[in-house]
C-alpha cells in the first residue's frame, strides 16, 4: 500500500517534529527499515549527495547488508539532503548514528512504530500499514515520474529490474492517474515537431 504524495505531505506535517527527518529520508530513498536504523554519519556524505549502504541493523546488532546488492549508493534528492542536513545538526556530534534515541544509541523500530508511525496514520485518518511500505513508496514515486528502472533498482539495491517491474509497476497508474498519458505526450510532441518541419 505505497503513500501517495498527498498522503507523504499530509503525514510529513503531522508527524512528531523529531521524526520529521527520519520519515523524509525514508519516503524518498527506499531505505529499508534496518538500513535507516543502522546508518552512520560515516557513511554519508552530504557534499556528494550520497548515503553509502554498508551496514544493517538487525534485532539490535550492526551487520552487513541483506545481501550483495543491498550495499549501495543512494543518491539524495533536494528534499532528502534538507533532511539530513537538518538531522546533521541534531545528531551529528551527539552520535555515529544518523537516527538515535536520547542517549544517542539506535532506534528501536517496535518502539518507532508503536509510538510514532501508527499513532501518525491513525490521526490522519489513513489506513493501518507497515513502516516498510515507505520504501514501495519511493519505488513507485521513481517509476511514476519517468526515472530510469535501471536506476531505480539501483537504488533499491535490487540486482535488476525484475522485481521492480514485477512487485511495483502496477501501483503507478493510480498514483498518477494518467496510465497512458506519457505516450500520448510523446506523441503530440511528434506530431507538433513534424508540423514546426513542414512549416519550414
Amino acid at each position: 500500500m505505497p503513500f501517495t504524495l498527498d498522503e507523504i505531505e499530509r503525514f510529513l506535517r503531522v508527524v512528531r517534529f523529531d521524526f520529521k527527518n527520519y520519515y523524509t529520508v525514508r519516503f524518498f530513498t527506499g531505505l529499508r527499515t534496518s538500513e535507516i536504523d543502522g546508518l552512520k554519519w560515516k557513511h554519508v556524505d552530504l557534499h556528494r549527495k550520497e548515503i553509502h549502504v554498508r551496514e544493517a541493523l538487525v534485532d539490535g546488532r550492526t551487520e552487513g547488508t541483506k545481501t550483495q546488492g543491498s550495499t549501495r549508493v543512494v543518491q539524495m534528492s533536494s528534499r532528502v539532503l534538507e533532511a539530513m542536513q537538518n538531522q546533521k545538526r541534531l545528531t551529528g556530534d551527539f552520535s555515529e548514528y544518523v537516527f538515535c534515541d536520547r542517549k544517542g544509541n539506535p532506534l528501536d523500530y517496535r518502539n518507532v512504530n508503536r509510538r510514532i508511525w501508527h499513532p501518525t496514520l491513525l490521526l490522519l485518518g489513513l489506513e493501518s500499514r507497515r513502516a516498510y511500505e515507505t520504501r514501495h513508496t519511493a519505488a513507485t514515486l521513481w517509476l511514476a515520474s519517468g526515472e530510469n528502472p535501471e536506476w531505480i533498482a539501483r537504488q533499491l539495491g535490487h540486482s535488476n529490474t525484475e522485481m521492480l517491474f514485477r512487485v511495483y509497476s502496477h501501483y503507478v497508474p493510480d498514483l498518477t492517474r494518467k496510465d497512458g498519458s506519457a505516450f500520448e505526450a510523446l506523441l503530440s510532441q511528434s506530431a507538433a515537431d513534424l508540423e514546426v518541419l513542414d512549416e519550414k
